[in-house]
């Protein structure tokens, strides 16, 4: 169960039986909720629920994991985050096992705030910072929920070898240093490289975002080549940032033997919802499925938070008002509802959530079926 004494009315939180978690550690430790947001982050968080349970598959025991991929926006530079945001951040979170996360900066405040309204039971690995302009002060991370997932003891990340880079490539290492996972549930084991690959379009960049993934590969053959065989059931997700017409470097990942989950091929996984950011890739043996749905299509897909939270319609949208102006950095900008509105979802509310969706597949953990075919036919 998650963590909502925050939420609860004052009047329960008059003695200290209740430990709180959103409290502001440069005010002393002032509350950050009040009476109204609680009341919004509570009805909010109910549809929330709701849409999860109608969007996602439920945790079966022993028959699935559900794994999910979330760049969200700056986590931990962006200081206008609010308490009631990060309850919505969890509460998606909670609804798979494990969750890859690119753009953790470093400040951690957010994150272990997060962490706490999980759970104990929920775990976590962090790389360090990508030190120098490029990395952005970015870092990856894994969050899991240790009584259904554990990780395996494998762990670093992703450095390229002098010898890799050719001399004309214009880059040595990833601009965002991955991090490369394993994780075990029951007897399946598997590894996760988690990646946030060059950014933007047109010639340069793609350029950079190719040989990024040129590099990558090279790491990732040899890995595949070198690591014990129940660890080779390797999954590549991220924020890829590969547009439609990036197709020649999709193609460098799949000569090596990956494949794209065709439950998540080309849905839109930005908040504008017009690119195909985050993609998943798998490059696994034939006890390790993906869950499918009714007409055989593998079930996976992106979660529109914002159909849930942050909805774009007027009653809500008032709500925030007050939130916006004190945001903004020139409010006297805020002059009509429609300039509320434009600010709203072209910056507000990817600065409270993110710019990207949570993408995610089902992992089916009973395979036990095509484990005794498969041995079956090779007597």
């Amino acid at each position: 169960m998650m963590w909502y004494n925050d939420l609860r009315p004052d009047s329960e939180l008059l003695n200290d039986r209740y430990a709180l978690v959103m409290l502001d550690s440069e005010d002393n430790y002032k509350r950050l909720l009040s009476e109204d947001v609680k009341k919004r982050t509570l009805f909010n968080l109910m549809r929330l629920r709701n849409g999860i349970m109608d969007k996602i598959p439920r945790k079966t025991v022993d028959s699935n994991l559900l794994l999910c991929s979330w760049n969200i926006k700056n986590f931990g530079s962006l200081k206008n985050r609010t308490a009631e945001s990060l309850y919505y951040i969890a509460e998606i979170i909670n609804s798979f096992d494990i969750v890859a996360l690119q753009e953790i900066n470093r400040d951690l405040d957010d994150f272990r705030k997060v962490l706490r309204v999980l759970g104990s039971h929920w775990k976590y690995t962090i790389t360090d910072v990508t030190e120098g302009n490029h990395g952005n002060n970015e870092r990856f991370g894994f969050l899991y929920d240790s009584r259904r997932i554990n990780q395996s003891g494998l762990s670093g990340e992703i450095v390229i070898p002098p010898e890799l880079a050719n001399n004309n490539s214009g880059i040595s290492q990833l601009k965002r240093t991955p991090i490369f996972t394993g994780f075990e549930s029951g007897w399946r084991k598997f590894s996760i490289l988690s990646v946030h690959l060059h950014p933007g379009d047109g010639t340069a960049n793609k350029a950079i975002r190719k040989e990024e993934v040129r590099l990558l590969m090279g790491i990732v053959k040899s890995k595949l080549n070198a690591l014990p065989y129940e660890d080779r059931n390797m999954i590549i997700l991220g924020d890829t940032n590969l547009y439609d017409d990036d197709r020649d470097i999709v193609k460098q990942i799949t000569d090596n033997g990956f494949k794209e989950s065709n439950g998540l091929k080309g849905e839109f996984t930005n908040t504008s919802l017009n690119q195909i950011y985050d993609r998943i890739f798998l490059n696994v043996d034939d006890y390790f499925k993906i869950a499918k749905d009714s007409n055989g299509v593998e079930r996976g897909g992106v979660f529109n938070l914002f159909d849930y939270v942050y909805k774009n319609i007027p009653e809500e949208l008032s709500q925030y008002h007050d939130l916006m102006l004190l945001h903004k950095e020139n409010p006297n900008t805020l002059t009509s509802n429609s300039k509320f509105e434009k600010y709203f979802n072209a910056y507000w509310k990817r600065n409270q959530m993110s710019d990207h969706l949570p993408v995610w597949i089902e992992i089916q953990t009973e395979s036990s079926d095509e484990f005794l075919k498969i041995k079956f036919d090779k007597f």
